[in-house]
């Protein structure tokens, strides 16, 4: 298989399922451990492969009150900046999951996780708002969520109920 499509379809694959072994990988495409070994290690050498994690059903851990929300941000691009400034000073905050320029009719999407909404509103009144580039913030908070990162979290209850037939 070509270098670049190799390099491509084990990082989907990692993506996928970040357990697998380099021998299951490389069963998956022909290829030699050696080779894949190889191609994970400059994945993350060159930064397309940041960290490895699992998809996690938050609302599964009895404990876990944690409160999502997306922020819509209308801002005004820096001169000589574009976007990268702004972008750069919010993502600092460790409140925020990620941040996407975006298209349409607002430019900055912000996915930011609290410990409630006061603390959510705080942050964007506090930090977002006030920020001189900001024209207008809109804030949406994720009240269940039923599939991220691919992964369907929400299944819905099975149904028990018997066929009846005449």
């Amino acid at each position: 298989m070509e270098k670049q499509k190799l390099y491509e379809e084990i990082a989907r694959t990692l993506h996928r399922n970040c357990r697998l072994s380099l021998e299951e990988i490389a069963a998956m495409y022909g290829e030699s451990v050696a080779s894949v070994a190889e191609a994970i290690d400059e994945l993350e050498k060159d930064g397309t492969i940041l960290g490895y994690g699992a998809i996690v059903n938050w609302d599964k851990i009895a404990s876990s009150d944690r409160v999502t929300a997306y922020i819509e941000l209308k801002v005004t691009p820096q001169r000589n900046q574009g976007f990268d400034r702004i972008a750069e000073r919010i993502y600092q905050y460790p409140e925020v999951k990620a941040l996407n320029l975006m298209s349409g009719s607002y430019d900055f999407g912000v996915t930011v996780e609290g410990d409630n909404l006061k603390n959510i509103s705080l942050f964007v009144s506090q930090h977002l708002a006030p920020m001189e580039a900001v024209i207008s913030t809109a804030t949406h908070f994720v009240l269940k969520c039923y599939k991220a990162d691919g992964t369907i979290l929400a299944q819905p209850p099975a149904d028990d109920r018997g066929i009846i037939s005449l």
